[in-house]
């Protein structure tokens, strides 16, 4: 199984598709990663529970149901803190994004 996994690594198709994945070295895919991946963890870090207790306010006040949707999945995203999931793999492609 190592052999196989060894020889698609060194295939040149497996080479070209990797490399025409890989982002450009730009401002914009280093900013990309930053605010959609690294951000909202940093956020999340240190104003999660306020923003909880905002939603739970909203809920509160008996809103709409797209206001309702909108404040639910605010909980569903901050009531666990950070998520070390999205902070580690904007890490990773930092990282591959630079070497």
């Amino acid at each position: 199984m190592r052999d196989k996994l060894q020889k698609i690594a060194r295939h040149p198709a497996t080479r070209k598709a990797l490399s025409d994945m890989k982002p450009k070295k730009t401002l914009w895919s280093a900013l990309g990663i930053i605010l959609f991946f690294i951000a909202p963890e940093i956020i999340a870090y240190f104003y999660a529970t306020e923003i909880v207790h905002f939603a739970q306010n909203g809920l509160a006040m008996q809103p709409s149901s797209l206001e309702k949707f909108d404040y639910e999945i605010l909980i569903k995203l901050f009531e666990d803190g950070i998520s070390w999931f999205n902070l580690g793999f904007g890490v990773v492609l930092l990282v591959w994004l630079f070497f």
